[in-house]
């Protein structure tokens, strides 16, 4: 059936009207396609043959000037978009951390984009702001966060779009604070702290922020940052006339899931007044769980605090729950209020605007996802959906640990288990390329103290203790 869109014209402007009878059916077929695409998952290819510009050279050189039936759309859907795009859902995906999703998250999103709101005032869009605060505090309550990070307490909790922009948020406003204290401060002077082993998007939003150095500290035998080199560099930069202004704590590291000492690193930014952010983008979703909550011991030192529920907790891209201890201080950094945007409300400090806890204006409904989530599954099943795949990595060490030909290259981290070939590099490479090349599995790699690893991150949001049997098998077959 075609999916036109008719037109009229008045008073010389053309007018498109929505035949909403034809949306509706084309909207039940869509997601027919995706329940159909989501069914076949576990017997798909983990990984795509497409080569690079075989999807463009499929498109016509121009935009289409008439309409196309919806047919024609979802069947170039099918034959040119679906075998070109990777399975993250497959539950042979264990390359990178999960990016996860499930038909809640799924149908939350489809609201979200038909509702169409623009949330960056309370008084543009009530629910979507009224929502996101209410989510985040339950999310705050399921991880025993400090009471600070709760909207009835001195911060409050937001979603940004990526940990990338969250921290981001913090860096700028890590920046703002000795700003005000020395003023005049010049940016070439002020130094965030980093490990070699904290992900890559803080390095790059201290370059945007304008950090004058970004120092990384040594790390301990078990990947996790020294406290005490910390301590000494903090010194070193301050004895030299540079102005110490923001240390990143990590748990949960990318390369090896290790865990920095929140404690003593957040102990030593409170006496220096440096801000303190925590990044857990994959591990923060364990602190819903009672038995992991002393891993992320230390928060009250947080000033601010961030994870991804689009990795780990069933909830589909983009979705990073982001805390901030002092919201003052992230409005002092960030609000600019031009007569266009303001509105009783707003004047009367009666609400929060999140568009003043973020880098852009604009934001979209992106709560409705993880509300449907949070209630569709329940904690409680989603804390055993957690429990399962850190019990499948167990069992995976254990195997790892009794076979002479492999060797495990990191303490073994919740859903993440990090080994390698005891033959070096080469076999290592070799390994992973074989495994890879079944199209069963899809594993990544990664260099820890310059050693080739190989890295599986279980985390499916299908049913995947088969699949890794299966990939245990295939690593015994091919080592």
């Amino acid at each position: 059936m075609p999916f036109h869109c008719s037109h009229f014209r008045t008073r010389r402007l053309w007018y498109i009207a929505v035949n909403i009878d034809e949306f509706r059916d084309a909207g039940y077929r869509t997601v027919d396609l995706i329940a159909s695409y989501l069914e076949g998952l576990d017997d798909a290819p983990v990984q795509t043959r497409a080569m690079p510009g075989s999807v463009r050279a499929q498109l016509p050189t121009k935009a289409p000037e008439q309409p196309e039936s919806w047919d024609e759309i979802l069947s170039d859907v099918e034959r040119i978009v679906m075998p070109a795009i990777a399975n993250w859902q497959s539950p042979g995906w264990f390359a990178y951390f999960p990016a996860s999703s499930a038909p809640p998250a799924v149908l939350g999103e489809f609201l979200s984009a038909g509702f169409a709101q623009q949330g960056m005032l309370w008084a543009t869009s009530p629910a979507c702001t009224e929502i996101e605060i209410h989510v985040m505090d339950w999310l705050a309550d399921l991880c025993a966060l400090p009471a600070k990070f709760r909207s009835d307490g001195t911060g409050g909790g937001v979603i940004q779009d990526s940990a990338s922009s969250g921290s981001l948020v913090a860096l700028v406003a890590a920046r703002e604070r000795v700003r005000r204290v020395t003023p005049g401060l010049p940016l070439e002077k002020t130094v965030a702290y980093v490990s070699s082993q904290t992900h890559s998007s803080l390095v790059k939003g201290a370059r945007v922020a304008g950090y004058g150095m970004i120092r990384e500290v040594a790390v301990d035998e078990n990947f996790a940052m020294d406290a005490d080199a910390l301590a000494q560099a903090i010194r070193m930069d301050s004895d030299a006339g540079l102005v110490p202004a923001f240390v990143c704590v990590t748990l949960g590291t990318t390369s090896s899931g290790a865990f920095d000492p929140l404690s003593a690193v957040g102990a030593i930014a409170k006496s220096e007044g440096i801000w303190c952010h925590v990044d857990a983008a994959w591990a923060g979703a364990v602190g819903i769980c009672h038995e992991y909550r002393e891993l992320f011991e230390g928060l009250e030192y947080a000033d601010s605090y961030l994870w991804n529920p689009h990795k780990w907790l069933m909830t589909n891209f983009d979705c990073t729950a982001f805390w901030i201890g002092d919201r003052q201080e992230l409005i002092d950094t960030l609000s600019i209020v031009p007569e266009y945007l303001r509105n009783a409300q707003t004047d009367n400090a009666a609400v929060i605007d999140y568009r003043d806890w973020q880098i852009p204006l604009g934001r979209r409904f992106r709560a409705l996802k993880l509300w449907f989530t949070l209630r569709s599954f329940g904690a409680e099943p989603l804390r055993q959906h957690l429990r399962e795949h850190i019990s499948l990595a167990a069992e995976l060490e254990k195997r790892i640990r009794g076979d002479n030909r492999l060797l495990l290259s990191a303490p073994h981290s919740l859903a993440l288990v990090c080994f390698a070939h005891r033959d070096g590099d080469i076999a290592t490479q070799r390994l992973v390329d074989n495994l890879n090349a079944t199209n069963r599995v899809f594993l990544g790699t990664t260099r820890l103290d310059g050693t080739l690893v190989i890295r599986v991150a279980i985390g499916s949001p299908w049913p995947v203790a088969e699949r890794v049997d299966e990939l245990w098998n295939l690593i015994s077959e091919l080592a």
